[in-house]
């Protein structure tokens, strides 16, 4: 069966913004499984998450206190239909990135990260799939602000698509 993914990084509420906006609780709503790749500064954010969402896999971020740490892992690793992913907030400079990843993070198919608000989905040498959704509350020099779905679907991961987010 597949799995419609919603993936999230960077929120920064109440930093960058007061709120998520309505179009990412429509998708949270929508979705089977919301990953969020850390800098949610907020735990109320955290607590509405984890109450809506079906189903929520996430880190914390540099910009986490320790409330935040306390509840959530620096990396998380789980399996949906039968795509391996890891989540982690930070990857380090663009430059090097995929050969880096594939030492750090071998044995996964996926990596969602965040902490640049810059959106990227490139393929490393060994396989791994990297996916930054961006942001959806601080577009920085970006055009617009961000976020990504995807379907996990019998082993593979398609429809990855790059969703603008109004404010």
């Amino acid at each position: 069966m597949a799995t419609r993914m919603l993936l999230l990084s960077d929120t920064h509420v109440p930093a960058r913004a007061k709120r998520l906006p309505d179009e990412v609780w429509r998708a949270v709503d929508r979705a089977d499984l919301v990953v969020h790749a850390g800098d949610w500064v907020d735990v109320a954010t955290l607590d509405a998450l984890e109450q809506r969402a079906a189903r929520l896999e996430a880190v914390w971020g540099n910009n986490d206190g320790p409330a935040l740490r306390a509840r959530l892992p620096e990396v998380a690793r789980f399996e949906v239909e039968s795509v391996r992913f890891a989540v982690v907030h930070e990857t380090g400079a663009a430059g090097g990135r995929e050969r880096r990843m594939d030492a750090a993070y071998a044995g996964i198919d996926v990596l969602v990260f965040g902490h640049s608000h810059i959106p990227w989905d490139t393929t490393t040498p060994g396989g791994i799939r990297l996916l930054n959704p961006g942001s959806p509350t601080d577009r920085r020099r970006q055009p617009v602000c961000t976020m990504m779905t995807a379907v996990a679907d019998a082993g593979d991961l398609r429809d990855v698509t790059l969703v603008p987010v109004a404010r």
